[in-house]
């Protein structure tokens, strides 16, 4: 008995301690259990929850929708449509059997198609197709075919098309301005997206939302001085005016000088932003704002404020331009014919050579040049349109007699339609200049800068009118029902050898209406064919054409006398009919 009992003692110790280190063990396990599931420590739930996340919780892009462009009256010029963008994982795509079947729903080639999935059969993401209509995209999704995924987005859409193409411009694949008014105020138009977390399962589908982690702030609204009615106007005429006289290209502008607004701004050719297969890069630029020109006689009416501000002359003063030509160095300056002693609103009014040399001979180049400085010649017109050229003013080292007179009559300078009506602006706005806005302002007059009294601009504006009287060189630029005022311009084109003898930039730039001036027009009509090539020829029935509706449109009382002769015409057109 005695020799058995410590046996049996050592025994029960052993049992206890098998026992004890079993309950350790298990109890370790259970602290590590508990310190997994809800502790904090470096390996705790937080750790795990993370490494979870990674390989489970994915974030998207919650596209932001771009701001809207709207002309004046806001009709659309520029709306954002959804669409999805179709891509692919390689990964899951290549050995499904799949391949072919895809390529003929995307209406691809098979094998430009397959050779591309090859190339990215390492990767893990592929474009098939970039904004596709949510019913193409649906097509395809919906096929069954392994590692297909869409992700949602807007693409830029452009009601007006062509007639506005280059001044609202265009946005890239991505949805960024990249040219005209999209490009200028990009920032506020494209606005804020947004971040949205789901869980993926292991194939990579989305199975479930988390939540939102931040909303997508929208892109601002536009509201634009464009009058589209204005704009079709525009188009209409340079449409036709291209077709009469063969030009290459045509472009005009209008302006409301009171309030500096751009109401049009239209260039052919155009293209239509919209459908961008070919594009013709020369056809997406805004002639108005980027290219520039010899203005020609465009500019004499501010050659004429050089000479009213002398003192030196009035609008009565007479000049004599006999024998009808003017030797200016070895040079010899020719009016189409011998006018003799005639005033300088004359001068103006048949665009007389040798009237404006002999203006420019007295006054000095000095004071033009200061004139078409102070007008805005040479400097942006404060519309800040992407691309758009401040222009040239002379400025010799050496000033020889032809250089310090062929300014006056817009040679020897080079200036853009939107410098031309802005300067143009301050004739019809009692010689204030006001900076262009291509936004809506509500018509309220805007500060500017006075650059010519208020008396010698209502004088050159008295003038311009009488341009467009039966004496004048642009009787083709009157306006029936309302008094009109402007000046032509007929400037050769310059090659590699110099000025060309058969290429013409035909211009002609007006205000309207006389009696209370508010708006301006620049139309310019380049390399026009045939013998219809001159400002008063080509530019100025445009002009016409155009001021009329936009005096219509913009609800201008007609002057007077003019409406008592259209009634009068109308009466004797009945007549005859009857």
């Amino acid at each position: 008995m005695s020799a058995r009992a410590p046996q049996h003692a050592g025994y029960r110790l052993r049992v206890l301690f098998v026992a004890a280190v079993l309950v350790g063990l298990f109890g370790m396990l259970v602290f590590r259990l508990i310190q997994l599931q809800v502790g904090a420590s470096q390996y705790g739930a937080d750790f795990l929850k993370r490494q979870g996340d990674l390989r489970s919780v994915r974030s998207a892009e919650i596209p932001a929708y771009r701001g809207l462009i709207t002309d004046r009256r806001g009709a659309p010029l520029a709306v954002s449509t959804p669409v999805v963008t179709l891509w692919a994982n390689p990964q899951q795509l290549m050995g499904s059997g799949k391949e072919s079947e895809l390529a003929r729903l995307l209406n691809l080639s098979e094998d430009g198609f397959l050779a591309k999935l090859k190339r990215y059969q390492d990767k893990q993401f592929m474009y098939l197709a970039r904004h596709q209509t949510p019913s193409v995209a649906r097509a395809v999704l919906s096929s069954g075919i392994p590692g297909i995924y869409g992700k949602r987005e807007y693409r830029r859409f452009y009601p007006a098309g062509e007639v506005i193409s280059q001044l609202v411009g265009t946005t890239n694949i991505d949805g960024a301005g990249a040219s005209g008014v999209e490009m200028l105020f990009d920032e506020s138009l494209q606005g804020v997206p947004g971040k949205k977390r789901f869980i993926k399962d292991l194939h990579g589908e989305a199975i479930r939302d988390i939540g939102v982690v931040s909303e997508a702030t929208n892109g601002e609204s536009l509201q634009l001085s464009i009058d589209l009615r204005l704009q079709h106007v525009q188009h209409r005429e340079l449409l036709r005016a291209m077709k009469e006289t063969g030009a290459a290209a045509a472009s005009a502008v209008t302006i409301d000088a009171h309030s500096g607004e751009i109401l049009a701004m239209t260039n052919l050719p155009s293209f239509n932003p919209n459908s961008r297969g070919q594009l013709n890069l020369a056809a997406m630029r805004n002639r108005v704002a980027t290219d520039v020109y010899e203005p020609g006689s465009t500019v004499k009416p501010l050659t004429l404020v050089a000479a009213l501000e002398s003192g030196q002359f009035d609008i009565d003063t007479i000049i004599d331009t006999s024998p009808g030509r003017i030797t200016v160095g070895d040079k010899v300056l020719p009016d189409p014919r011998n006018y003799g002693a005639i005033t300088v609103s004359r001068v103006i009014e048949k665009s007389s050579q040798v009237g404006v040399t002999k203006m420019a001979q007295a006054v000095g180049y000095e004071n033009i040049i200061d004139v078409f400085q102070r007008f805005g010649l040479g400097r942006t017109t404060g519309a800040e349109f992407p691309g758009e050229r401040s222009g040239r003013l002379p400025d010799h080292d050496f000033w020889s007699a032809i250089d310090q007179v062929t300014p006056a009559f817009g040679y020897g300078l080079l200036v853009t339609p939107l410098q031309l009506a802005h300067a143009y602006g301050a004739f019809a706005n009692g010689g204030r200049l006001v900076p262009l806005t291509l936004l809506a302002t509500n018509e309220a007059p805007r500060a500017g800068r006075q650059v010519v009294s208020p008396e010698i601009a209502r004088k050159v504006v008295t003038v311009l009118h009488r341009v467009t009287g039966e004496e004048g060189t642009a009787k083709r630029a009157s306006v029936p029902g309302f008094s009109v005022g402007g000046k032509t311009g007929t400037v050769h084109k310059v090659g590699a050898a110099g000025y060309l003898d058969d290429r013409y930039v035909a211009l002609f730039a007006g205000v309207s209406p006389i009696e209370s001036p508010q708006y301006v027009t620049v139309v310019v009509i380049d390399e026009p064919e045939g013998d219809v090539y001159g400002g008063g020829a080509a530019a100025a029935p445009v002009y016409s054409r155009i001021t009329q509706e936009v005096l219509r449109i913009r609800n201008a009382v007609p002057d007077t006398a003019q409406q008592a002769d259209v009634l009068m015409m109308a009466s004797a057109g009945g007549a005859a009919r009857g």
